[in-house]
Formats: structure tokens, C-alpha cells, sequence
């Protein structure tokens, strides 16, 4: 890993446990293994390498989600698959926690890669949704735009919820909510959780 991309790295995490303003020059360049000119050589200062690190974990999300999202089988199985991957859920959403963190919504820059990524997702399992009304898999009333949110928001929510409760349970009990909501709106045979 080149000097950048372990500063990246480090603040990357570093954001995701403490947020912006628990995340010091100093504790990246010793997460990351680097002196202090290091930083100011690479990026303006703290604001600029966070926009490196938000913009990477955006990224990541990204092409995490759209695994789970490009698998096999039908809509409701796709977006299932999405609901049940692997995920860190005491941890909570590295995208997701930065909304409530004041520093990074107050920035516009800082925010925009947030709410790209959390708007992309949405429309992303729209489309998903889209397409299995377009196939008949669900039934009409089904509305595409609203249950992509409602998915959104589950997730998230479900992270808070875990981590309020310190166990993962919660975050189950959403997903499979959502799961029994979603499979009740199948034409078919209802798919196995």
C-alpha cells in the first residue's frame, strides 16, 4: 500500500469508530504508520483526506451491495440476498453512521458522497423491484420507489437498533420483517427466508 492509500485507509476506519471530529491528523498518522509531513504532501488537510476516505467507503459499499444485488434468481431473491449478506451489524453502516455526524452533513462535500451512495442504493434495488413488477413477480400494487426505501431504511434502522441493544438481533428482526413484507407482495409461491 502506498503512503495515500494507508492514510486513506486508516482515516477510512478511523471515521467509521470515532467520526470527524473524534478522527485527529494525529491519530491517522499513527494509525497509518506515518510521519506528519506524510498528510500535508498528499492532501490540503484533515477535510480533504476524509473526502478521499468517504468517497473509498462509498465505493466499497457500493460494490459490496451490488454483489449481493447481482446474484442469481429473481427480484425478491436478489434483494434478499442483499438483506442477508455478511455484514458487521454492531459496528453499523460506515455510510450510514456518517449522517449523524454533524460535522459531515454540515460540510456539503463531505456529505455528497454519503447521500450519492444512499440515494444509488435506493435506486438501485428500485430498479431490481422495477424489473420483478415488470416480470410479474410481485403484484401490481407494489410500488417500486416506496419499497427500496422502506429496504433502505430497514438496514439502516436495524443498525441503530443493534447497536442500542448491543446484539445483532434487532437488525435480524428488521431484515426478516422486511423479508415476510416483501415475500407477501410475490405472485408466486412465497421464496424460502
Amino acid at each position: 500500500m502506498t503512503t495515500s492509500e494507508r492514510l486513506v485507509e486508516s482515516t477510512r476506519e478511523l471515521l467509521w469508530e470515532r467520526g470527524f471530529t473524534g478522527t485527529s491528523p494525529k491519530a491517522i498518522l499513527q494509525r497509518a504508520g506515518v510521519g506528519q509531513g506524510s498528510m500535508y504532501h498528499h492532501f490540503t488537510g484533515k477535510s480533504d483526506l476524509a473526502l478521499a476516505a468517504i468517497r473509498r467507503t462509498a465505493e466499497v459499499m457500493r460494490n459490496t451491495a451490488d454483489t449481493a444485488l447481482s446474484g442469481d434468481g429473481g427480484s425478491c431473491d436478489r434483494v434478499r440476498a442483499y438483506l442477508l449478506r455478511e455484514r458487521d451489524v454492531l459496528r453499523g453502516c460506515p455510510v450510514g453512521r456518517l449522517t449523524m455526524d454533524p460535522d459531515v452533513i454540515a460540510d456539503p462535500a463531505l456529505r455528497q458522497p454519503v447521500f450519492e451512495t444512499l440515494d444509488w442504493l435506493r435506486g438501485r434495488i428500485a430498479g431490481i423491484l422495477r424489473e420483478g413488477c415488470e416480470r410479474g413477480e410481485f403484484d401490481a400494487e407494489l410500488d417500486p420507489e416506496e419499497t427500496a426505501a422502506a429496504v433502505v431504511a430497514t438496514v439502516q434502522g436495524g443498525y441503530v437498533l443493534a447497536r442500542a441493544a448491543g446484539s445483532p438481533a434487532p437488525f435480524d428482526t428488521a431484515v426478516r420483517g422486511v423479508l415476510s413484507l416483501l415475500a407477501a407482495r410475490t405472485t408466486g409461491p412465497a421464496p424460502a427466508a
